[in-house]
């Protein structure tokens, strides 16, 4: 299954998921200072960019070192997809990382880690490397676009729940565990048609 930027781009949005976490975000960033949120947001999400290009750059070799095939990481990430999309789709994607806050300022975790560079998007970000390695500095830019969204979320996650109210934040996350599911299956069969047939 080929990607473009814009697709390759769709995707990390949806698997990124900024909209399903605003209950998290809000609930990580009201135990901190005001006047830190915004360096905090930046910062997560720039660790949250290095995490995921180092696993973009490195996945051609990860894959070799492990002796991994790209079609049992497109059918591994296909399932991966799934699970979060029926979470998406289903409630309970604010439970995976827990809602439990403290006063201490969050660094790399939860946040960045795995809130944002969770096991999805690093599957995801090692299968379009793998996958099309060419056009390695065209999924740098997709990731960096989709994380650049996520940050705006973030930043505003306290003021897009009140405008949008949390039924319609609910309504927008299962469409989008919608999409992803379509994905996800699609991944899938494209893995598992280069298993038995190869690519044609």
């Amino acid at each position: 299954m080929d990607h473009t930027f814009l697709s390759a781009f769709v995707l990390l949005l949806l698997v990124l998921d900024p909209f399903g976490s605003l209950p998290i975000f809000v609930s990580i960033l009201g135990s901190v200072a005001p006047e830190r949120r915004t360096f905090v947001a930046v910062r997560e999400v720039l660790i949250a960019f290095g995490v995921l290009v180092l696993f973009m750059v490195s996945g051609q070799g990860f894959l070799t070192l492990m002796r991994l095939s790209e079609r049992s990481l497109e059918v591994a990430g296909g399932v991966i997809l799934a699970i979060i999309a029926i979470r998406m789709i289903f409630g309970g994607s604010a439970e995976m990382y827990g809602s439990d806050t403290t006063k201490r300022e969050p660094f790399i975790f939860p946040l960045a880690v795995p809130l944002l560079a969770g096991p999805s998007a690093m599957a995801t970000v090692l299968l379009l490397a793998s996958r099309q390695p060419e056009h390695l500095v065209t999924w740098i830019g997709a990731l960096t676009a989709a994380l650049a969204i996520s940050g705006v979320v973030l930043l505003a996650a306290d003021r897009i729940r009140r405008v949008l109210g949390t039924q319609m934040v609910a309504a927008i996350e299962k469409l989008m565990g919608l999409v992803l599911t379509a994905v996800a299956v699609e991944m899938i069969l494209a893995g598992l048609k280069r298993y038995f047939i190869g690519d044609l």
